[in-house]
C-alpha cells in the first residue's frame, strides 16, 4: 500500500517539477529528523576553589565560562541541561564564621545561583578521616535551607572507613527527608566512597587542589539503549557503545577546548557514565542488552558489559565512568523497584559489576537511622576494599511506609511503591 501512495505521488509530481522539488526537500527533512540525535549533555561544571572574599566575582567568571560552553555545544546540535559550579570541602571557606553567619552565607551564595540559573555543590562536610561531626549538621541545616545548593560527607577513602561520617550522613539523610516536602531534599545529598575530585555530576562534586577547571557529563542511557537493542550479540554491542561514546567523546574534546583556549580554564574530561532522564532509560539499555528483566542475575552481567565498553574510550575521562542506576530518575527501574525486582542488596550486585553505586533509592520513611548507617557503612566498605568509586543517595520518604505510592511532585522524579527495608544487619567494621 506505501509503494502504490509513493507511485502516485511520483506520477502525479512528473507534470510539476515545483510540487516535486519541494517533494523532495519533504522526503529529506523527514529523513534528517530520523537521523539519531546527538545525547543530552546533562551538565558542564566549573571547579571553583572559593574565596569567601570575592565569591561573587568568582561565581559570575565561572558562570561566563560555563555560558560560553554551552553556547558553543549548542550550536553543534547537543543541548546543555544545565550548568554547575563545585567548590571544594565548604569547611574550609567557612570555618571562622559563627553558625548563624555560616547558614546566612549559603543562603546568598543560594540565591546567586538561583539568579544565575545555576547550581552548586559545596563539597563534602566532612573530607578528612578525623573532621567532626558538626560539619556535617551544619551541611544539614545549609541544605534544609536553600534550594539550589547540594553537597555530601566523604565515608571511605584510601585511610579507610570514616565510621563517624557515615553516622553524621544518616543524620543529614534523616534531617532532609523529614524537613522537605516528600523527602526529595535528600536527592541533594550524598555519602560518597572512594570518588575523586573533578567528577562532575552532582551531588557528588568537588574540588580538592587546583580549581579552575570545567568537566563535561553525558546523559546518554538512550544512546546505550538503541545500539544494544540493534546489535546482534553482546560483543557488538559493547564494540558499538565504545565507538559510539567515543565518537561523542572526541568531538566534544574538540569543542572544549575551543573554551579552553578562550577562557583560561582547563577542560578536565568526560564522564561517559549514561545517565538516564525518566524515559532515557539505563534501565531499558539493561533489559535490550540481556533480554531479562532489569534485578536479574543476567542483567547484572548487562551492566558489566556496558560499564566495560565505557571504560575502552581512551580519551580522558573523569568521574565514575560506569553505568548508573538512579532508581528515582529511571522509568523502568522506577518500575522494576515497584515490582519488588530490585532492592538495595540487588543493586549492591550491580555496584560490584559496574554501577555507580545506590543512587535516587528510594526507602520507607519509618527506616532507622541505624538501618541508614548500616546501607551506608556497608556500601563504604565494598568500595574501599575493592578500590571503586561509589554514590549513596538514599531517599526516605518521611510519612510513607512499605507498599505506599510517593508522590513526588518534582518533573524529574518518577513515583514508585516503596519496598520493605531488606539489608544485611551487620555493618562492616569502620576504621577507628
Amino acid at each position: 500500500m506505501l509503494r502504490f501512495a509513493f507511485l502516485r505521488h511520483i506520477f502525479h509530481f512528473a507534470a510539476a517539477p515545483a510540487a516535486l522539488a519541494i517533494f523532495a526537500l519533504t522526503v529529506h527533512a523527514q529523513v534528517h529528523e530520523r537521523a539519531p540525535a546527538k545525547p543530552v549533555i546533562r551538565t558542564v561544571t566549573a571547579f571553583v576553589n572559593l574565596d569567601r572574599a570575592e565569591y561573587q566575582a568568582q561565581i559570575a567568571d565561572a558562570f561566563k565560562t560555563l555560558h560560553l560552553a554551552q553556547t558553543v555545544l549548542e550550536s553543534r546540535g547537543y543541548v546543555v541541561e544545565s550548568l554547575r559550579v563545585a567548590t571544594q570541602p565548604f569547611p574550609e571557606y567557612s570555618r571562622d564564621l559563627p553558625a548563624g553567619q555560616t547558614l546566612a552565607f549559603f543562603q546568598q551564595l543560594d540565591a546567586l545561583a538561583a539568579k544565575d540559573h545555576l547550581q552548586i555543590c559545596v563539597g563534602p562536610a566532612m573530607y578528612h578521616l578525623r573532621d567532626s561531626e558538626s560539619q556535617a549538621e551544619m551541611l544539614g541545616n545549609i541544605l534544609l535551607n536553600t534550594k539550589n545548593l547540594s553537597g555530601s560527607v566523604m565515608v571511605a577513602d584510601r585511610d579507610g572507613l570514616h565510621g563517624n561520617a557515615a553516622r553524621a550522613a544518616a543524620n543529614i539523610i534523616r534531617k532532609l527527608s523529614e524537613g522537605t516536602p516528600n523527602g526529595q531534599g535528600a536527592m541533594r545529598f550524598a555519602a560518597l566512597a572512594m570518588v575523586a575530585p573533578l567528577t562532575p555530576t552532582f551531588p557528588s562534586a568537588y574540588v580538592d587542589g587546583f580549581a579552575h577547571q570545567f568537566a563535561i557529563a553525558l546523559q546518554s542511557a538512550d544512546l546505550v539503549a538503541n545500539i544494544v537493542n540493534s546489535a546482534p550479540d553482546n560483543a557488538a554491542a559493547k564494540q558499538r557503545i565504545t565507538d559510539a561514546l567515543a565518537a561523542e567523546a572526541y568531538e566534544l574534546d574538540g569543542y572544549a577546548g575551543r573554551v579552553d583556549s578562550e577562557t583560561g580554564w582547563a577542560y578536565a574530561g568526560i564522564d561517559l557514565s549514561p545517565a538516564s532522564a525518566k524515559d532515557a532509560s539505563m534501565g531499558d539499555a539493561l533489559e535490550g542488552l540481556s533480554g531479562h528483566q532489569a534485578g536479574s542475575k543476567e542483567a547484572v552481567t548487562a551492566a558489566q558489559i556496558i560499564t566495560s565498553a565505557i571504560r575502552g574510550v581512551s580519551l580522558r575521562q573523569v568521574g565514575f565512568g560506569a553505568v548508573p542506576l538512579t532508581v528515582l530518575e529511571d522509568r523502568r527501574l522506577a518500575q522494576r523497584w515497584s515490582e519488588g525486582r530490585m532492592s538495595v542488596d540487588t543493586l549492591m550486585d550491580y555496584a560490584a559489576s559496574g554501577s555507580t553505586g545506590l543512587d535516587a533509592v528510594p526507602l520507607p520513611g519509618d527506616i532507622t537511622n541505624s538501618q541508614l548507617e548500616v546501607i551506608i557503612v556497608n556500601a563504604a566498605s565494598f568500595a574501599y576494599r575493592s578500590h571503586k568509586p561509589l554514590v549513596i543517595r538514599l531517599v526516605p520518604v518521611s510519612g510513607k511506609t512499605a507498599g505506599d505510592r510517593t508522590e513526588f511532585d518534582d518533573p524529574a522524579l518518577v513515583n514508585v511503591t516503596l519496598q520493605p527495608y531488606s539489608f544485611s544487619t551487620t555493618p562492616a567494621r569502620p576504621t577507628p
